[in-house]
C-alpha cells in the first residue's frame, strides 16, 4: 500500500482539522441569539481558527452630515490577547470607539469598498502601489506592535455589506508572528461566509425588538432605541464580572448572557398600556398616578406570561422585578402578574415587596442599569446630572435600593461601563 508524502500527508490532516473546527463554529455561533454578542463571538472564533492574536469587527453604519458616502464602517468589538494577558485576571480590555470612512484611503475601508479579502505580511512594508496605508498610532500608544493582517468583508445574502472582520498577528507554533497563509485565507472566507447568515438572523431578531422599543417611544419618549441598548450592555457588563466572581461555567455564563442582553431590552415594554396624560406628564406624579404607572411591571410580564424559551421567561422576570427593591420597598411586590392575586400580603392586604435574592439576578442587575442610564440621559423634564453625582447617588443607595454587591461589581467595571455608554450615542442609533 502507498504511504502519501510526509508534507502531502500533514497538509491533509490540517484541511480536515480545519473543516471539523468549521463545522464545530458554525454549530455554536448559531446559538447565540443577540447581535451584538455575535458579533462578539464571530470575532473570537475568526481569530482562533487563523491563529491570530488581535483582531477587530466593524460593522456598517450610516454616515453624518458632511462625510462622504452613505454609510461607513463602526468599531464595534476588539480583541487582543496579548494586552488581556498583561490585565488582572476578569478585567476587559477597553478599545477605542471610532468610525472609518469607506474609502480607498484605509485597509478596513477599502475592504469594505472593493468587497475583497486583503492579506498583508507587513504592516510597516506596504507596497507603494495600493492607496491604503496603516495608521500606526494605536501601535505607538500600547507598545504592542502589528505586523500580519487579514482582513475580509461580511457580505449578506442579498449582496449588503453588513461589515468587516480584520485578524492581526498569525502565530504560529512558537508563538512567533507569521503572514497569514493562503489556507487562511480560505478558512477565514468560509467562516465569514457562514458566520454573515447567522449575523442576519440576528440583525432580524434586534431590528425586531427595536421596532417594538419604537412603539413603546412612540408613547414615551424616555424609552429610545439607544437607552435600551445601553441598558442591555450595562447588564451584560455588570453579568460577566459577577460570573467571573461567582466562577460560573463558560457554557452557563455564554447563555445566560445572550437571554440577558435580549431580555433587558424590554425592560419597560409594559409602558404601552399606561394612559398617555401619565405617561408623558412632565411633572411629578400625584400618588394615584404613581400607583398606575408601577402596573407597567406587571403589564410587561403578562406579555411573556406564555413563556415558550429561555428568552420570554427572563424578559418576563426583568419586566417584573426591575423596581423591587434590595430592601424590599419596591414594587409591584408579590403579586400575579396575569391574575392581579396577591401572593404574599402585608396586615393591610397590600403586597409586599420582594427582597434581596427573592429578587432574581437578571431584575437586580437591570435595576442598577436602568437607574444609571435614567440619571445619565437628558430628559424633557431634565438635564443629565453630573457623573459624580450619579455615581454617589448610586453608592447612597446600596443595600437598599440595589444589591450591595452588584454595586461594588458595577464600580469594578466602571471603565466598561464607560465604554458601552459611548458605543451608543444618544444621537445615533446602531443596531
Amino acid at each position: 500500500m502507498l504511504s502519501l508524502p510526509k508534507t502531502v500527508s500533514n497538509r491533509r490532516m490540517k484541511e480536515e482539522a480545519d473543516f471539523k473546527s468549521i463545522i464545530r463554529l458554525d454549530s455554536e455561533i448559531n446559538q447565540i441569539q443577540d447581535y451584538d454578542l455575535l458579533l462578539e463571538r464571530i470575532l473570537f472564533e475568526a481569530r482562533r481558527v487563523v491563529k491570530a492574536d488581535a483582531g477587530s469587527i466593524y460593522i456598517t453604519v450610516p454616515t453624518e452630515a458632511g462625510e462622504e458616502g452613505t454609510e461607513k464602517l463602526s468599531i464595534k468589538y476588539s480583541q487582543n490577547d496579548t494586552i488581556q494577558k498583561n490585565l488582572p485576571s476578569g478585567q476587559k480590555m477597553i478599545y477605542s470607539i471610532f468610525s472609518v470612512l469607506i474609502n480607498d484611503q484605509s485597509i478596513s475601508g477599502y475592504c469594505a469598498l472593493k468587497r475583497t479579502l486583503i492579506n498583508i505580511h507587513d504592516m510597516y512594508n506596504i507596497p507603494e502601489d495600493v492607496p491604503y496605508s496603516f495608521n500606526s498610532s494605536f501601535d505607538t500608544i500600547t507598545g504592542y506592535k502589528t505586523v500580519s493582517s487579514l482582513t475580509i468583508p461580511l457580505i449578506a445574502t442579498d449582496k449588503r455589506l453588513m461589515g468587516v472582520i480584520q485578524v492581526l498577528n498569525s502565530m504560529d507554533d512558537s508563538g512567533n508572528i507569521v503572514p497569514f497563509s493562503a489556507d487562511d485565507e480560505l478558512v477565514l472566507t468560509h467562516f465569514a461566509t457562514n458566520a454573515t447568515m447567522v449575523l442576519q438572523r440576528a440583525y432580524i431578531t434586534r431590528a425586531m425588538i427595536l421596532r417594538m422599543i419604537k412603539m413603546s417611544e412612540l408613547r414615551d419618549p424616555k424609552e429610545t432605541g439607544t437607552h435600551v441598548n445601553r441598558v442591555a450592555g450595562y447588564a451584560v457588563d455588570i453579568y460577566d464580572r459577577w460570573a467571573y466572581h461567582h466562577k460560573i461555567p463558560l457554557e452557563e455564563k455564554e447563555k445566560y448572557r445572550d437571554i440577558l442582553k435580549i431580555s433587558s431590552m424590554l425592560h419597560d415594554v409594559g409602558k404601552v398600556a399606561i394612559p398617555d396624560a401619565i405617561l408623558k406628564k412632565p411633572s411629578r406624579f400625584t400618588p394615584e398616578e404613581y400607583l398606575i404607572m408601577q402596573n407597567h411591571t406587571l403589564y410587561g410580564a403578562s406579555l411573556f406570561h406564555d413563556t415558550s424559551s429561555p428568552v420570554d421567561l427572563l424578559a418576563k422576570e426583568i419586566a417584573l422585578t426591575h423596581h423591587e427593591n434590595w430592601d424590599g420597598t419596591g414594587y409591584p411586590g408579590w403579586v400575579d402578574p396575569c391574575t392581579g392575586k396577591v401572593e404574599k400580603a402585608d396586615e393591610n392586604g397590600k403586597p409586599l415587596g420582594k427582597k434581596g435574592e427573592e429578587i432574581p439576578l437578571g431584575g437586580r442587575i437591570v435595576a442598577i442599569a436602568d437607574v444609571y442610564d435614567a440619571l445619565c440621559s437628558k430628559r424633557v423634564y431634565k438635564d443629565p446630572w453630573a457623573e459624580n453625582d450619579v455615581l454617589m447617588e448610586l453608592r447612597k443607595l446600596s443595600g437598599s435600593k440595589f444589591d450591595p454587591e452588584l454595586i461594588e461589581i458595577f464600580f469594578e467595571i466602571l471603565p466598561n461601563i464607560k465604554q458601552t455608554q459611548n458605543s451608543y450615542p444618544e444621537e445615533t442609533e446602531q443596531y
